[in-house]
This record gives structure tokens, sequence and C-alpha cells, in this order.
């Protein structure tokens, strides 16, 4: 960890990796949104929006924050990577589970009946953002010491 800090590299490649993950979830938000409009199948849209984020987010990890990442073959990569995320998914969701009533019933202690986002939105809102940032660390460094081991 202290390496990751002091090493510019990594610290660039970290940047980059949270980009990539804005740019996921643009593709992951706008396909479900597109599919569930045209579908109404929230389980299909969400299932194929999670697989072309994956795929969109290996793509841009791979030539743009890992270009130099080449000596494995690219579909046993896209396992690795697929693999992790999967994971990822599988931590996002059992934080939810964990957090999401406890961190609601303080927002909904601490915010007014009135606020201008219900208390309940804001709880699961805060959860969210403790789950997307913990399952990030996760994917930046299970990817980064297996997926793309091969970069020095």
């Amino acid at each position: 960890m202290i390496d990751f800090i002091k090493n510019p590299a990594e610290r660039t490649r970290f940047l980059k990796f949270c980009v990539v993950g804005v740019i996921g979830f643009v593709v992951d938000f706008g396909i479900m949104n597109l599919l569930l409009h045209f579908t109404g199948n929230a389980r299909l849209a969400s299932t194929i929006s999670f697989i072309a984020a994956v795929i969109s987010n290996f793509i841009w990890n791979r030539y743009w924050t890992y270009p130099d990442s080449r000596k494995k073959p690219l579909m046993q990569q896209l396992g690795q990577f697929f693999l992790i995320n999967v994971i990822g998914l599988g931590i996002r969701y059992l934080l939810f589970l964990t957090i999401d009533k406890p961190i609601t019933a303080l927002a909904e202690r601490i915010l007014p009946a009135d606020f201008f986002i219900s208390p309940s939105v804001v709880g699961h809102n805060i959860t969210m953002v403790i789950a997307v940032f913990i399952v990030m660390m996760w994917n930046f460094f299970a990817n980064r010491l297996w997926t793309y081991n091969d970069v020095k």
C-alpha cells in the first residue's frame, strides 16, 4: 500500500481506473434504462447492462489504464477481470444488505421529514456511496494484483 502511494505511475493508473469506472457507470445505467424502457424487464436489463459495463471497463482498462499489459491471452485476462467484477458485485450486494437499514434509519432520525429529498432516499444513496467506494478499491487492487500483474 505504501508503494502505491509513493509510486506516481500507480497513482496515475488508479485515477485512470476511476475515470474508466465513471464511463462504466454511464454505460451500465444508460443501457439498463434503455432496455428497461423497451423490455420492461428489470432483471434482464440490469444483467445485460452489467455485462456491457464490465466489457467496456475491461477494454478501457486494457488499452488505456494498463496499455503495457499484453503478456496474458486476451480471453484469460477478460475472464479474470469479469470474475473480480462479479465478486465486487457480490460484495456490493452484501454491504447493501448489511448497512442499508442502519444508515437509512440514521438518516430518518437526523433529517426532517419535509427535507427536499426523502430521508430514506438519502440513506440508500449514502449506503450506495460507501458500497461503491469499497468495491472500487477491491476492483482496483484485485485487478492490479491478478488481472494486470504482468505490468511492472
